[in-house]
């Protein structure tokens, strides 16, 4: 074998090498979702006022920390309190372990022990999930869990439900169950 087969070889080589080293740093660069990045602002022991795109009030939070991510603008919060008005100005309150806020304040999923507790009044109901979804601006709430509905004498249960907070109506989906129990109130 002379010198320029062995330089050759050598330099197809560490061609070769080469390209997978960069291969395999453009995977790397990949895998690293865009959401993973750090958030641009983060707030401890707030309270805010979310107003919706017509300025006017979409919710009211608080909560120990908020994290807001700087490619989307959407909010990830532990445990929040929200306020939700309705069309008459009703206040519906909601509590939750986590929430994710989108960045219009048109969507808030609510994630882990879920409360929400309607406005004080004739129905004085209370719907407790895993997770669920409130659509300020529709005055919407949804979810596809296991939910419980009180009220003062009644415990419903079911699979799914959509409630219409400016209505005071809740629609369960599936697997319905009503115990009916005088002593439940507030």
């Amino acid at each position: 074998m002379n010198w320029r087969t062995a330089i050759t070889l050598a330099l197809v080589v560490g061609a070769l090498l080469s390209g997978i080293a960069v291969w395999r740093a453009q995977e790397r660069l990949k895998s690293v979702a865009p959401d993973a990045a750090a958030p641009d602002y983060v707030l401890h022991d707030f309270s805010i006022v979310a107003l919706n795109a017509t300025g006017q009030r979409a919710f009211t939070l608080k909560a120990p920390l908020l994290e807001r991510n700087p490619n989307d603008h959407s909010m990830t919060l532990q445990t929040p309190t929200f306020t939700f008005p309705d069309k008459q100005n009703r206040l519906w309150e909601a509590t939750s372990k986590t929430a994710w806020v989108s960045d219009k304040a048109e969507e808030v999923r609510l994630r882990g022990d879920v409360l929400m507790r309607s406005p004080t009044g004739q129905s004085q109901a209370e719907l407790r999930s895993d997770k669920m979804n409130v659509f300020p601006q529709q005055n919407r709430a949804v979810s596809d869990d296991l939910v419980t509905v009180s009220q003062p004498g009644v415990i419903l249960r079911g699979r799914g439900f959509e409630a219409q907070m400016d209505q005071d109506r809740v629609n369960l989906k599936s697997e319905v169950r009503a115990q009916y129990d005088p002593n439940v109130s507030r």
